[in-house]
């Protein structure tokens, strides 16, 4: 009975706190921002890096979304036109490229902010924060498939790298993106759930996200594939909305705070 009386009020304050941040908006939100924003700046540096660069962007690839279907062929045609996709674009293209994804990257502070009830930062603070990010997400990105070989060692080896990655990755990305105004251990919870979260993901995802892709070009052409795709970053996305505000509600959790220490700033 005591252990059924704790659970009710975290379980409500959980549901609380993911209608508080409207979890679906959030995540559709950043999906709609990282597809017309993000992956359009990841193709235009990808095309204007080394050959080796490249290579390891489709392993990284393959290890996240599955080794067939239509978006891995795709990228692979992109990604391997060497000289030819370089000289699409200009570098114009990729300034503005880049510009454009700033727009995914204050989607993602603003989730973080109204996870932990953080009014926005002025740009001035976070402007520079916008591009560290996105500069760091691609170097992610990148070693992805380098970390799911553990660099040659093996997958039974790789997913904890990744893993590790991963929680390091989302506990510096609400760093940053906060501006410093939460401490880093308060920060742990959420970064633990995210980083966990997306790689248990992406296993999943090469398990049926290849075979859907398929199966909806057969279908619908391909806008049938543009839909899966978004289908998939929303699925993503939700994953990091509940991570990152999930671990707030963790953090203030007392037996969790003894621990961290407060959350200085950020009380509700």
């Amino acid at each position: 009975m005591p252990i059924a009386g704790a659970a009710r009020p975290l379980t409500g304050r959980v549901i609380k706190q993911l209608v508080h941040v409207t979890i679906l908006d959030m995540s559709t939100r950043l999906a709609a921002q990282a597809f017309l924003a993000a992956l359009p700046m990841l193709i235009a540096v990808a095309s204007f890096s080394p050959e080796a660069v490249r290579r390891e962007l489709l392993r990284s690839l393959r290890s996240m979304v599955g080794s067939g279907g239509p978006v891995v062929a795709q990228a692979e045609g992109v990604l391997g036109g060497g000289d030819t996709a370089t000289h699409s674009w200009g570098a114009a293209s990729v300034l503005v490229a880049l510009l454009s994804a700033t727009a995914f990257t204050r989607a993602l502070q603003r989730t973080c902010e109204r996870s932990w009830d953080l009014p926005r930062a002025g740009v001035r603070l976070v402007a520079w924060r916008w591009a560290a990010w996105l500069l760091v997400w691609v170097a992610m990105l990148i070693v992805q498939g380098l970390l799911y070989r553990a660099f040659g060692a093996g997958p039974a080896l790789g997913v904890p790298l990744q893993l590790v990655a991963s929680v390091l990755m989302w506990w510096w990305t609400q760093h940053l993106l906060l501006a410093g105004r939460v401490p880093w251990l308060p920060l742990l919870p959420g970064a633990l759930l995210t980083g966990a979260g997306a790689v248990s993901f992406y296993a999943l995802s090469g398990l049926w996200l290849p075979r859907a892709l398929r199966m909806s070009e057969g279908r619908y052409g391909a806008l049938g594939s543009v839909f899966t795709v978004l289908s998939w970053l929303i699925l993503y996305f939700t994953v990091v909305v509940f991570g990152i505000a999930i671990g707030r509600t963790l953090a203030q959790e007392d037996w969790v705070r003894r621990r961290l220490g407060p959350a200085n700033g950020a009380s509700r």
